[in-house]
């Protein structure tokens, strides 16, 4: 800085002294004008613009000073030069071919979001360059999507597809830290196989529909005949039950009856059911005829109401 403000007073000394003119004295001239267009030449690159977003490293003849510029106008050095470190969100988009577990070869598109830390800007500058993403990021996705991909099966990649990139994205993120680079984002948009293994995949899936369809129409006929068993059981204990309500009311009738009947009632039937005729039964072990006499229930017949 003082070696920059002696040379800013030697330059304007001299625009002064060339002013002066043999004979005619002191006024403005074609090397004044020359002077003072260098002297706005050096001031202007005192001086740097850092963009919203970044951060400025500082080098000197080529080294790298150990502090870094804000966004914003600041000032310099001419002799200084400023690099411009985007610390922003930066996206990419990588297109890859890799195996998995089973040698099936998958093609995939992976895209990732990074940024650098303004505290790191100078450290990754120091050790990388500007040109980090093709330097240090590109090569990192690509042995970590290969590395991830071929512990899977190519099925197995289909069906585990968000744990596979959470693996990813872990072993994305840790060797990327080793540089001072933040991994904020990883996606896998795209996967794709063989046509060979896709029609392999989709022939498997028909398969299992059809036996899965298969398998629940039979439960569906077992369950249905369950059902109709069910039903016949049912309506057996039904018949059942009213056979035994029935047969419990005749034995209920029958009992009831048989409560009732008394022997004036029994004489009382059988002579209004007579027909006048004297009933004669034949029998006897000594070979004689017998003949019954029912003078008595007669007489003691109630009378016809």
């Amino acid at each position: 800085m003082v070696l920059f403000s002696i040379g800013v007073g030697l330059t304007i000394v001299l625009f002064i002294v060339l002013g002066f003119v043999r004979g005619e004295g002191w006024k403005l001239n074609s090397k004044q004008i020359i002077s003072l267009i260098g002297v706005l030449l050096i001031a202007a690159s005192c001086y740097t613009s850092i963009p919203t977003g970044h951060t400025g490293v500082v080098t000197t003849f080529g080294n790298v000073e150990n502090y870094t510029l804000e966004a914003g106008i600041h000032f310099k050095l001419p002799w200084q030069d400023t690099i411009k470190m985007d610390n922003r969100v930066q996206k990419h988009t990588q297109d890859l071919s890799c195996f998995s577990s089973d040698i099936q070869e998958v093609n995939m598109t992976y895209t990732v979001n990074y940024q650098i830390s303004k505290q790191d800007a100078m450290t990754i500058y120091k050790t990388i360059g500007t040109n980090y993403f093709e330097t240090v990021i590109s090569p990192c996705i690509s042995e970590a999507v290969k590395i991830v991909t071929a512990k899977y099966s190519a099925e197995a990649l289909v069906s585990s597809r968000s744990q596979m990139a959470e693996e990813i994205e872990n072993e994305l993120k840790t060797k990327l830290a080793q540089y001072h680079i933040e991994l904020v984002g990883t996606s896998i948009e795209n996967m794709d196989f063989t046509d060979a293994f896709t029609e392999a995949v989709e022939a498997k899936q028909v398969a299992q529909q059809n036996k899965l369809r298969a398998e629940t129409e039979a439960e569906q006929k077992v369950i249905e005949a369950k059902a109709e068993a069910e039903i016949k059981k049912v309506e057996a204990d039904a018949d059942a039950y009213e056979l035994l309500k029935k047969a419990q009311a005749e034995a209920e009738a029958n009992q009831k009856i048989a409560d009732s009947l008394t022997e004036a009632l029994i004489r009382y039937t059988y002579i209004e059911n007579w027909d006048g005729k004297l009933p004669t039964i034949m029998g006897g072990s000594n070979g004689m005829n017998t003949m019954l006499d029912i003078s008595g229930l007669i007489e003691e017949a109630p009378e016809t109401p």
